[in-house]
């Protein structure tokens, strides 16, 4: 039996819809609808996940309480488990990470109150760390400011 994380990255008519199946330690989904989206394929392993986001490579491990690693070419730290907080991209061009978790639902931000982005996902049993990761997938397959280097 599979469980169903979905959610919406963005204010209504502005945003994108994310819809990722959970099926054991894999995360098959898609951000975006189905002329303007992309597939998401993650895998849940012993050090940290591995995966794509249309044909770009995710790869986070776990390194000293933080799950560091990149996102096509953008750089990401992440903190916590159900209240999560991290940094995604360069230092000067990037997105502070803010989230919380209240049972099944998780509400975040992706960046600053005026440029960034809210998220509200429904996890189905995950906890935080991969609904915030799921986000951030998400909003670099579609955010055309977080994936420009990408090509």
């Amino acid at each position: 039996m599979s469980e169903v994380i979905m959610g919406r990255i963005g204010q209504e008519g502005e945003g994108f819809s994310v819809r990722c199946e959970i099926l054991e330690d894999k995360i098959k989904g898609r951000a975006g609808s189905r002329l303007h989206g992309k597939n998401i394929e993650l895998e849940i392993t012993e050090s940290g996940v591995q995966g794509k986001v249309g044909d770009q490579a995710v790869s986070v491990a776990l390194e000293a309480g933080e799950l560091r690693g990149t996102i096509g070419d953008q750089p990401l730290t992440l903190r916590g488990v159900d209240r999560v907080t991290g940094r995604f991209g360069e230092p000067i061009i990037g997105w502070d990470i803010t989230a919380q978790q209240n049972g099944d639902h998780l509400e975040g931000r992706l960046g600053s109150t005026v440029l960034g982005r809210p998220f509200s996902l429904e996890l189905a049993g995950a906890p935080g760390w991969v609904g915030v990761l799921v986000a951030l997938v998400a909003f670099y397959a579609l955010e055309p400011r977080a994936s420009a280097k990408a090509g």
